[in-house]
């Protein structure tokens, strides 16, 4: 299976020149076949390249949200040994890298403070009340003598 694009959004996709690509053998389940045939991918985008189609701005937001992925040359990579086929490896990394992009490229909404309304506090300060004046009924009563 060949390397294809990554789609990103509705008008946004990175180019698979910018991937590359390792075969290696892989650990797990999967008898004398995992001893003889490479299946586990490992795939990495070049993000330096990758500056001139996403945008300085977007790959720095990337290397700052998936740092615990990045190689030590500033690669994302990606590995997967999840099925006996590297056909299905490489779909499954293609689709992970998409999914981790496309969550890392989200703008997060900034969060602006509201005040609570006038019914909100008015209607906390009956509850505050009605609450007192449940335990005050739970007292015990004196004797007026």
């Amino acid at each position: 299976m060949p390397l294809r694009d990554l789609k990103l959004g509705p008008r946004r996709w990175v180019p698979s020149r910018l991937l590359s690509q390792r075969f290696a053998r892989s650990g797990g389940a999967g008898g004398q076949n995992v001893n003889k045939v490479e299946t586990k991918v490992d795939l990495r985008l070049d993000l330096a390249r990758a500056e001139s189609i996403l945008g300085l701005a977007r790959v720095e937001r990337i290397r700052e949200q998936l740092a615990g992925r990045l190689d030590r040359d500033g690669n994302l990579q990606v590995v997967c040994s999840e099925h006996r086929e590297r056909s299905r490896n490489l779909a499954t990394a293609l689709t992970r890298m998409e999914a981790l992009l496309g969550a890392a490229l989200v703008e997060r909404a900034v969060r602006r403070p509201t005040r609570p309304t006038a019914g909100s506090r008015k209607r906390r300060l009956e509850s505050k009340q009605r609450r007192g004046q449940t335990k005050r009924l739970r007292r015990r009563v004196s004797d007026p003598e």
